[in-house]
């Protein structure tokens, strides 16, 4: 079942305009970070939430 982003978390978080940017800071990162589209701005965002997804 896929999460809905609440437009509060949405607000707070740096937008990308595409994954291969956001991938790009995710890999960089020092963190274990994955990309997601948000399905409030339809941009994307980085998640530390990992549970169940495929690794980078």
């Amino acid at each position: 079942m896929a999460r809905t982003t609440r437009l509060s978390v949405c607000r707070r978080k740096r937008r990308f305009a595409d994954e291969g940017e956001a991938m790009a800071v995710a890999l960089a990162a020092t963190i274990t970070l994955r990309p997601y589209r948000c399905d409030r701005c339809f941009g994307f965002h980085l998640t530390g939430r990992t549970k169940g997804k495929r690794s980078l």
